[in-house]
């Protein structure tokens, strides 16, 4: 709980300096202006562990777009995103809720359309198997991953993304075999303010 407070103070100290930011710019180019907005979208979401497959999910969450110039931006996130995978036989699931914060570096390629990279930790909220049980015990608390995507963003502020984040860090406590890590494909929609 500690993590997630201080995550959300992290984000909240951000996106006010960003406003200010944002109050002294003067119009004529967007290098300083900010947008927040919230998003939401679908996940399909794995582990590197054998005999798995995907799991359908989700994540929401919020964002703030801080445009460095008029080609790029970093856009911090903090979202909650329900992941895990299913088992390849029988119904057996891992049932993973993550407070996730990436931050992105986007680079506009047009108008619009943006291709966007950066760093992501992850912390563990939930984590249950098909009949409910907890095994967050048996997990890291933190996760590591990369994100790769592509956004576009409509005039009037909605936009759309795809993204792939690939998990680093091996999220089983105490693994001597393979590592377990996550994997999760976005797709989402957001609006701009």
């Amino acid at each position: 709980m500690k993590k997630t407070l201080l995550v959300l103070a992290a984000v909240f100290a951000l996106g006010t300096a960003a406003q200010a930011q944002d109050d002294k710019s003067s119009g004529m180019s967007s290098a300083g202006m900010v947008k927040f907005g919230p998003k939401a979208g679908l996940n399909i979401a794995t582990v590197s562990e054998d005999n798995t497959k995907a799991l359908v999910g989700f994540h929401v969450g919020g964002f703030a777009e801080i445009m460095l110039n008029d080609k790029f931006a970093i856009q911090p996130e903090v979202l909650y995103s329900a992941q895990g995978a299913k088992a390849d036989v029988g119904n057996g699931e891992w049932k993973l809720g993550y407070i996730n914060v990436p931050v992105m570096a986007k680079y506009f390629v047009a108008e619009g359309f943006s291709v966007e990279a950066g760093p992501q930790i992850g912390f563990l909220m939930t984590a249950e198997d098909e009949d409910g049980h907890d095994f967050k015990d048996s997990l890291e608390t933190t996760d590591f991953g990369l994100n790769f995507g592509a956004g576009y963003a409509l005039p009037m502020g909605l936009m759309f993304q795809a993204r792939y984040c690939l998990g680093l860090s091996d999220i089983a406590k105490n693994n001597s075999g393979d590592a377990v890590k996550n994997g999760v494909f976005q797709l989402s929609v957001g609006y701009k303010f």
